[in-house]
């Protein structure tokens, strides 16, 4: 199928693109530039572009994401160190994302002529992100089918959205993903922190494939107390 994939030029969209372009017809990548704090990752997604020839188009969301006020991924609010599934983790929900993106990436796709349009929501995100989980894919498709009936058709790949991270990370591994060449850090600094909850995640991912982690960060062992600490609370 002709895809276009919504990649932010995290270690998951990226992975999903070098599978994509292995599996189906890869036409692009769209990126969304929302005015997040870690916007450094679309300089990634360009990259990932390049690398596999297809084209890389930047939305411009910065005035509809400077509404979607109350996440630390937007406003001057202290990204929390932590797993990922912590309840504190809630703070770094932007409302909507996913259904504002898909719903602009749909439409781009049926411009564009394409088949379909894939993202890499997973089983991990179902904890504290509502548009991550099976029953907003399902519905989403059913809107776009009577959005777009008689004028494209155009199905929703989500891959791994019942997958783990470390799924992702065999499956990156398998098709090539360059794992160096992705940003997940929610801090955006020179280097992953290595303790917010996505770079503790990023982290336990690669433990728990046996895929070796080429990250940099600036604090690589954090993760095992935090992992340590989420899973204690859990027995409670």
């Amino acid at each position: 199928m002709k895809t276009i994939v919504v990649c932010s030029g995290g270690l998951d969209s990226v992975s999903l693109a070098h599978r994509i372009a292995a599996e189906h017809e890869l036409l692009g990548l769209i990126s969304f530039d929302y005015g997040q704090r870690h916007r450094k990752e679309l300089d990634f997604a360009a990259a990932c572009a390049a690398r596999l020839c297809v084209f890389h188009q930047i939305i411009d969301m910065r005035s509809i994401g400077s509404q979607l006020s109350g996440s630390a991924l937007t406003d001057d609010v202290a990204v929390p160190d932590g797993h990922y599934a912590e309840e504190t983790m809630r703070i770094t929900v932007v409302p909507n994302r996913n259904a504002i993106m898909l719903a602009v990436a749909f439409g781009v796709a049926a411009a564009r002529g394409a088949e379909a349009v894939a993202i890499a929501v997973h089983g991990g995100d179902h904890f504290i992100y509502p548009d991550c989980r099976p029953g907003f894919i399902d519905a989403f498709q059913i809107m776009q089918n009577h959005a777009l009936e008689g004028y494209a058709s155009v199905k929703l790949l989500a891959p791994y959205v019942n997958g783990s991270k470390a799924d992702i990370v065999i499956d990156g591994a398998r098709h090539g993903t360059p794992f160096a060449e992705t940003w997940s850090c929610y801090k955006g600094g020179m280097r992953h922190c290595g303790r917010c909850g996505t770079c503790v995640e990023r982290r336990e991912a690669f433990h728990l494939a046996d895929v070796p982690d080429s990250t940099d960060y600036e604090d690589p062992d954090f993760w095992k107390a935090a992992t340590e600490a989420f899973r204690a609370e859990e027995v409670r």
